[in-house]
């Protein structure tokens, strides 16, 4: 049964590491990727509401 949704596919080479031609682009991660100061801010935001939820609030109590 899983044969069948493998046509398509070429067969693994460990001796050709290149991806095929068919293949999509290899996928980049947070780390690697360039984000915006939008995306910084937002991140503190969410930081500073957690922090604020986890020991304000019971501080507060």
């Amino acid at each position: 049964m899983s044969d069948d949704h493998d046509e398509d596919r070429p067969d693994y080479d460990p001796e050709s590491p290149d991806i095929p031609d068919g293949e999509p682009p290899l996928r980049s991660t947070a780390p690697q990727s360039d984000y915006a100061r939008s995306q910084v801010g937002f991140g503190f935001v969410v930081l500073v509401i957690g922090l604020t939820v986890t020991f304000g609030i019971p501080f507060l109590l």
